[in-house]
């Protein structure tokens, strides 16, 4: 079997390779790609291998992410992140592909990027292997999938009974308002929220640009939902949740800690689970903690 390292494929192929596969993710999808492409610090790419009539057998759409835009640091600075890790096709044919393709693309990332990480957001561990091979060093992380599958009730209860408590508290108060961003302007008010969090935990923030983008293209295909909630008419807590098929992923969100009496945080979070256990997704994944 001849193997071909490619930069582009159709989006015809592209999507019914990632909608096909059972570790897809909206990170590989090419609605995401646009969205990253339209952010400013961030370059996507594509990168598959295919067989001899065109077929997909392993994909990689890493993200070179850098705070600087060009000058002598701009490499030392960059960082290739593939969001939604690799895919390839669960057979022998595909992990030769990945093989091939992750060869390829170190080769080639080293010299506009300090590193490549893959975020694995499925289990991985038949592909372990050949990424070792590859020199990619596997770190163990922690996330949380809550169940959507059941009455928002049934939801409810499997939260800790600490966070419930929280959360019925905050019900009864009634002085957090959720509501769900349906105007473009709003996206200031969403990211002056998250802001204040990111300065607080002092980790940097990405452009405003990149939450932009998502609410242009992912918002119109109902893959994304953005939140804020607020006292009186000030913003107190944000989140971004982004939406694939049955499952929603947590993406942003921040909380302004003056108000954290309140439990906006709580009640936010509650509103959105809520949502999802409504509108029959199956899976919350907290998209990392840790």
């Amino acid at each position: 079997m001849h193997l071909t390292i490619v930069d582009s494929l159709s989006e015809e192929a592209w999507r019914e390779f990632v909608d096909r596969h059972p570790q897809g993710n909206i990170f590989h999808t090419p609605e995401m790609f646009q969205v990253f492409a339209r952010a400013k610090g961030h370059r996507p790419m594509l990168e598959a291998a295919v067989d001899d009539q065109g077929q997909v057998l392993a994909l990689l759409l890493p993200v070179q992410v850098t705070p600087l835009r060009d000058g002598l640091f701009r490499r030392l600075t960059t960082r290739s992140i593939a969001y939604g890790s690799v895919l390839c096709a669960p057979d022998p044919p595909g992990r030769e592909a990945l093989a091939l393709l992750l060869r390829t693309h170190t080769r080639e990332a080293g010299r506009e990027a300090l590193f490549t990480e893959l975020r694995n957001l499925s289990d991985l561990s038949a592909i372990q292997p050949v990424l070792s091979e590859c020199g990619f060093a596997y770190e163990e992380h922690l996330d949380y999938l809550i169940d959507l599958n059941c009455s928002p009730e049934q939801v409810l209860q499997s939260i800790g009974p600490r966070t419930r408590k929280h959360i019925r508290r905050a019900l009864r108060k009634g002085s957090v308002i959720v509501e769900q961003v349906t105007n473009r302007n709003q996206i200031a008010d969403w990211y002056d929220v998250v802001c204040k969090t990111y300065r607080a935990a002092r980790v940097p923030l990405a452009d405003r640009s990149l939450f932009e983008a998502a609410f242009d293209i992912l918002q119109p295909r109902d893959m994304i939902s953005f939140w804020l909630a607020r006292i009186g008419a000030t913003y107190v807590a944000a989140s971004a949740e982004l939406v694939y098929q049955d499952v929603i992923y947590g993406w942003y969100g921040g909380l302004d800690r003056a108000y954290a009496e309140d439990l906006p945080g709580e009640l936010l979070m509650w509103r959105i689970l809520e949502w999802g256990a409504q509108a029959e997704y199956k899976t919350y994944d907290f998209g990392g903690a840790g």
